[in-house]
C-alpha cells in the first residue's frame, strides 16, 4: 500500500482561521517599516498629502505582490520560503538625492527599473557564491541582523523617532506592558495562542492605548475607500547615468542583505537554501523592484523583522506569509484599512519588536554554536565582523565624510558586517595558513565553519 510522503512544515497549509491570524501578525510586524520609506522620500521631495497617500498605497500593493511572488513562486522566481518583502532602507538616501537634485520621481523610477533588471540578471552569480556562507559567516550575519534591528525597536518603544514626547515614561511603560503580554501569552497560553503572541500583544496594547490618548484615528476618516495604483502615475521614467549608478550600488547591498535573510530563514525552517533557490529568491527581488519602478514605488528586499517572527513563533509555513501578502494587497487597494493599521502607536510595536528582533540575534548565536572555535581564528572573524556591522548602527554619521557609494554600502550594518565576515572567513580559513599552524581543513568539526 503506497504511503504519502510527509509534508515539510514550510509547505503545510494551516486552516483559514490560523492563516488569517498568523498572516495579520506578519503584516503588523513590518507595516511601520514598509510605509516609512515612501513617507521619508515623499516628505523630502515636499509632495502633497494626496501624493504621499498614493505612494503609500502603491507601496503596500507592490509589497503584497512581491511577498506572494517570493513565497508562492513561479518558474524560477521565488525562494518559496516564509519571506516577507518590503522597501529597502538602503535606497532611501540615494533616492532622496536623486529626487531632490537629479530629476524627481521619474528619475528615481528609471534607476529603480534598471536596478531591478540588474538584480534579476546577477541572481545566478550570487547563487554560486553560497559556498562562501558557511555557518561561521551565516551565524555572524544573522546575529548582526538581529542586533542592528534592536535600535529600531528602541525608537518605537520611546514613541517613534522625532515624535513629540519621545522617551516619555508613559511610552516606555506601554512598550513594556506589550512585551509582558507577549511573553505571558507565549509562556502560559495554549499552543495556537502562543504562536500569535505578538498579534495578541499588539491588540491588547492597542486596547490599552486608546483610552490613554496614544492613538489618533483622524487619518482613517480622511482616507479613501478605494485606491488603484496605475503604472507611471508620476510620469514616464527618465534614465540618468548618475542615478542609475547609485541605484546599482543599492542593488548590490540589497542582494547581500537578502542573501543573509534567506539563509537565516532556511536555517530556522530546516530547509537550507541552495545555490539555485538563492538565485530564485534574488530573481524575485529583481522582478519586484522592476514592478516598483513601474507602479510608482521603490526597490524591494526581504524584511528581517519577519525573520525574527518566524523564529519566535516557530510557524514555518510559507503560506502564512503568502496570506500576509494577500492582506497587504487589500491594504493597498483599500486605503481606509491601511489607515487603521497605521494608527497603531509606535510604543505598541516597540514592545513586540524587542522580542522579534532579539529572536533573530539569538538565532545567529544558535547557528554559531555549530562552529568550532578551538585552535583557530574563528572568534576573530565573528568579533571584527560584528564590530564593523555595529559601527554605523551606534554612530550613524561615522561615514558622513566618505563618497556616496561608500556610504550606501557601509551605512547598512547588515551589508558591512556581511562583507567583512565573508572576507575574514576567506582570509583565515581558505588562504594558506601561517608556518607551523595546523591545517584548518584537517581539524575535526571545522568543516562546519569553512565548508
Amino acid at each position: 500500500m503506497a504511503t504519502t510522503a510527509p509534508v515539510h512544515p514550510v509547505d503545510e497549509v494551516p486552516p483559514v482561521r490560523q492563516l488569517a491570524a498568523f498572516g495579520l501578525q506578519h503584516v503588523l510586524a513590518m507595516y511601520a517599516g514598509a510605509v516609512a520609506v515612501p513617507l521619508i522620500v515623499g516628505s523630502a521631495m515636499k509632495l502633497s498629502a494626496a501624493d504621499l497617500a498614493y505612494l503609500i498605497t502603491a507601496d503596500l500593493l507592490v509589497c503584497g505582490i512581491a511577498t506572494l511572488v517570493q513565497c508562492v513562486g513561479f518558474w524560477r522566481f521565488g525562494v518559496r520560503l516564509p519571506i516577507m518583502q518590503g522597501c529597502t532602507f538602503a535606497a532611501v538616501s540615494p533616492m532622496v538625492l536623486i529626487g531632490t537634485t537629479g530629476g524627481g520621481l521619474p528619475a528615481i523610477y528609471g534607476s529603480v527599473i534598471v536596478a531591478g533588471l540588474a538584480i534579476a540578471l546577477l541572481a545566478p552569480v550570487f547563487g554560486k557564491l553560497l559556498r562562501f556562507f558557511p555557518p561561521l559567516v551565516t551565524g555572524t550575519v544573522i546575529l548582526i541582523i538581529g542586533v542592528s534591528l534592536l535600535p529600531v525597536a528602541g525608537n518605537w518603544a520611546a514613541g517613534g523617532q522625532g515624535a513629540k514626547g519621545f522617551g516619555e515614561p508613559k511610552n516606555l511603560a506601554l512598550a513594556g506592558f506589550v512585551l509582558l503580554v507577549v511573553l505571558g501569552v507565549q509562556r502560559f497560553a495554549p499552543a495556537f495562542l502562543s504562536r500569535i503572541a505578538v498579534l495578541i500583544g499588539i491588540v491588547v496594547g492597542l486596547a490599552v492605548a486608546v483610552p490613554f490618548g496614544f492613538t489618533d484615528f483622524g487619518g482613517v476618516g480622511d482616507a479613501d475607500w478605494l485606491g488603484i495604483s496605475t503604472p507611471f502615475h508620476f510620469g514616464t521614467p527618465t534614465f540618468h547615468a548618475s542615478a542609475i549608478t547609485s541605484m546599482l550600488v543599492v542593488a548590490l547591498v540589497t542582494m547581500t542583505e537578502t542573501t543573509g535573510d534567506l539563509i537565516a530563514v532556511g536555517e530556522m525552517t530546516d530547509r537550507r537554501v541552495e545555490p539555485r533557490t538563492l538565485a530564485d529568491g534574488l530573481r524575485a527581488d529583481g522582478l519586484s523592484t522592476v514592478l516598483g519602478g513601474v507602479f510608482n514605488t521603490f526597490p524591494y528586499t526581504a524584511y528581517a523583522q519577519n525573520v525574527g517572527l518566524v523564529g519566535m513563533t516557530r510557524v514555518r509555513s510559507r503560506w502564512v506569509v503568502a496570506a500576509a501578502g494577500g492582506i497587504l494587497v487589500l491594504l493597498g487597494l483599500l486605503p481606509k484599512l491601511g489607515a487603521v493599521v497605521a494608527a497603531i502607536p509606535a510604543p505598541v510595536l516597540g514592545g513586540a519588536g524587542l522580542v522579534m528582533f532579539g529572536t533573530v540575534a539569538a538565532s545567529g548565536l544558535k547557528t554559531l554554536a555549530q562552529v568550532d572555535f578551538k585552535g583557530n581564528d574563528n572568534l576573530t572573524v565573528v568579533a571584527v565582523s560584528v564590530a564593523v556591522g555595529m559601527l554605523p548602527v551606534g554612530v550613524p554619521t561615522v561615514y558622513a565624510q566618505f563618497p556616496d557609494w561608500f556610504q550606501t554600502v557601509m551605512n547598512s550594518g547588515i551589508s558591512a558586517g556581511c562583507l567583512t565576515a565573508i572576507v575574514l572567513n576567506l582570509l583565515f580559513n581558505h588562504l594558506p595558513g601561517k608556518a607551523g599552524s595546523p591545517t584548518k581543513d584537517a581539524e575535526p568539526g571545522e568543516a562546519s565553519a569553512t565548508a
